[in-house]
């Protein structure tokens, strides 16, 4: 018996060493190790990952893509290796930079993208059209007290039950509204003209023109009905719809102005029609627009532009005006028209309607970001992840932590610590993650601002979901590496990108620039390598005027230096000749390059398409040498960056050993092979 456990045991024990001898040769190719550094093993899909990334589809097809790409990668690594060797990545500007980074790279991971691509949707069809409406508006504070808000529901509900059993709109609307320019408003002497009230209605208006809930509210009733009653942060509206049309879009017209007060007296009413009609008339018996603008218009500040006002959209402009410009051809101008200011001849000029969606899609994006819409993406993602991650709250948790929070919160003088320390039991639950009465009023402390006309418990409420949602969106950043792997790489790539950069620059870019020693050095033990070829020490002469020619031709062939020859030229009044002095090698000038290379002075030709004429004046010409530092410095410290990048890494290779599995890059090479 003891003989057949021996076997067993020894059977066991020989299975499990040939499983550790074969584990790399079990693996499927993409785990098992491609190359080794140091002690680190970097696997097949880790270095594939890079490469592919890194190199187009073109590249990829090379015969040596792979090895070489390889290279590469290696010197990568090692210098990230030695970098976290270092504890790079410890220090603070380090982990702030990262930081930064992953706040930008993250964004997209807290928007849900389906709710966006149906918001931008929405947008686009709401920018084909512009709606006319009116509303009633019951002022309720978006933290008034349950009471409250029920009260002004209740309210709202029946003024609703009134217009629908036969109430004028525009007449329940200068009884209810608070919106104040739905009355009329009387004149103040002095202080304020008369001005009429408009019944509630607001012109017309396209998105993102009013607060996201009314504009929904505008575009989903039908033309002629009242909506039902809709929640913004100013209090409940009824929105009743007068119309809706075809998109205006930006609309740029003229306008012969004639003015008309408020509270004009019939007498004047009649005046000013007979005057307009007057003008209108004119304009039909060939009287030019520009004349009768200057000639009739009162609009002072539109006469000098030809009664030209600066362009505007729907939601810009009086409603007459837009209901006008639809009946109108750019260049036609229309009979007069009356609106709240006086009457008007409208001459269309031009109209740009709504692009495609493609190009209103960047524009549309922008302004949903920047738009209280875009808190649907955000209560989309916090409502997955409460839903994924089992959130719950404590009722009884709650009710308590809201009774001791006292008065003091609404006027920014919350304490945390006057609560007891009994006040920490679980609040929410998300996950793994609990979050206490204790964490919920340190929130509160932190907070808190000054509140106005609150309640406490209302206020606390809006405390609370703020918290919650901070909760969720903390949670789910602290799990982004491992929820999303595609993150958890790009994060890898961020880091080890810049511990690379900062490395790079310490041991390279910047010691290459201040170490002054170090670069003479190399200078001088490779000054064969910096040689001027055959220079020609020679000015040119480039003069722009052909009648200047022969003067400047004197000045320049008599003198001998050249800065004898600009101060005459100067005192001659020619202004028309650029000097050039240098010493040329070829190809660093057409002119000289044009002439022959000898001392003398030569005309190097006139341009075909300008007045230019140019000469070229070689003193001698000289034979190849080396060129000093301070004439190759450029050029120097860029291949003395590149000797030290060597150096570097062959350190580093003696540091930490570079092992490749041969057999492993020859499958992951063919496997490449296989794919083209």
């Amino acid at each position: 018996m003891k003989r057949i456990v021996k076997q067993a045991i020894l059977l066991m024990i020989t299975l499990f060493m040939i499983q550790g001898v074969n584990a790399q040769f079990f693996k499927p190719l993409e785990k098992q190790t491609l190359l080794t550094l140091g002690n680190e093993k970097i696997p097949v899909n880790e270095f594939l990952r890079v490469y592919e990334k890194n190199n187009t589809d073109q590249e990829r097809q090379k015969p040596n893509a792979i090895k070489d790409y390889l290279d590469l990668y290696i010197n990568f690594k090692l210098k990230v290796k030695e970098a976290e060797d270092l504890k790079m990545d410890t220090i603070a500007s380090f982990k702030k930079e990262l930081h930064g980074y992953r706040e930008q790279l993250a964004k997209p991971y807290f928007t849900d993208k389906s709710v966006n691509e149906k918001l931008l949707k929405e947008a686009y069809d709401r920018m084909q059209q512009d709606v006319r409406a009116s509303h009633i508006l019951l002022m309720v504070d978006e933290n008034a007290s349950p009471e409250d808000t029920l009260k002004a529901w209740n309210k709202i509900n029946k003024i609703r039950q009134e217009i629908i059993d036969g109430k004028p709109f525009a007449e329940a609307a200068q009884e209810y509204s608070e919106d104040p320019s739905a009355k009329d408003q009387k004149e103040v002497p002095g202080k304020k003209a008369a001005r009429k009230g408009n019944h509630g209605d607001l012109g017309y208006f396209t998105v993102f023109n009013m607060l996201y809930p009314f504009e929904t509210a505008a575009y989903e009733t039908p033309v002629g009905e009242v909506s039902k009653p809709v929640r913004t942060h100013y209090g409940y509206h009824l929105v009743y719809v007068t119309d809706k049309k075809p998109a205006m879009g930006v609309a740029e017209v003229a306008h012969i102005f004639v003015r008309l007060r408020p509270d004009a007296s019939e007498n004047d009413v009649k005046r000013k029609t007979e005057k307009i009609n007057k003008i209108y008339q004119k304009l039909q018996d060939s009287l030019s627009w520009d004349a009768a603008v200057v000639q009739y218009s009162e609009d002072k500040g539109s006469v000098s532009k030809g009664g030209k006002l600066s362009k505007f959209t729907c939601s810009r402009i009086v409603p007459e005006f837009v209901e006008t410009i639809d009946s109108l051809k750019p260049g036609q101008y229309s009979k007069p028209v009356r609106t709240m200011y006086g009457w008007h001849i409208i001459k269309l000029i031009s109209t740009k309607k709504p692009g495609t969606f493609e190009e209103e899609k960047a524009g549309l994006e922008e302004r949903i970001k920047k738009d209280s819409r875009s808190k649907l993406s955000k209560e989309s993602v916090i409502a997955n992840i409460k839903k994924n991650n089992h959130f719950k709250v404590y009722p009884d948790a709650k009710t308590a932590i809201f009774a001791a929070i006292d008065t003091t919160v609404l006027y920014q003088k919350f304490s945390a610590d006057s609560l007891p320390s009994t006040l920490n039991k679980p609040l929410i639950k998300l996950g793994k993650v609990t979050k206490t009465q204790k964490d919920f009023a340190d929130y509160v402390a932190k907070n808190q601002k000054k509140q106005a006309n609150t309640d406490k418990d209302v206020y606390l409420n809006k405390l609370f979901d703020k918290f919650v949602e901070k909760t969720c969106m903390d949670f789910k950043d602290a799990n982004l590496e491992k929820e999303y792997p595609d993150f958890a790489s790009l994060m890898k790539e961020y880091h080890d990108g810049i511990l690379l950069f900062n490395l790079s620059d310490e041991k390279v870019w910047s010691k290459a620039v201040k170490d002054s020693a170090g670069l003479t050095k190399f200078y001088n033990e490779n000054k064969i390598n910096y040689q001027w070829g055959p220079r020609a020490d020679a000015t040119v002469f480039e003069i722009n005027k052909k009648e200047d020619v022969e003067k400047a031709l004197k000045v320049i062939k008599n003198g001998s230096d050249d800065g004898d020859i600009a101060k005459q030229l100067l005192q001659d009044s020619i202004t028309s000749v650029k000097i050039i002095p240098g010493k040329f090698e070829k190809g660093d000038n057409k002119y000289v390059d044009a002439v022959k290379w000898k001392p003398g002075f030569y005309a190097a030709g006139n341009s075909d398409v300008e007045d230019l004429h140019v000469y070229v004046k070689i003193k001698k010409i000289i034979k190849p040498q080396a060129k000093q530092l301070e004439e190759a410095r450029g050029l120097v410290t860029a291949d003395y960056q590149n000797y030290l990048e060597k150096q570097w890494v062959k350190d580093l290779k003696q540091k930490y050993p570079v092992k490749v599995n041969e057999k492993v890059l020859t499958k992951v090479i063919e496997q490449e092979q296989n794919k083209k």
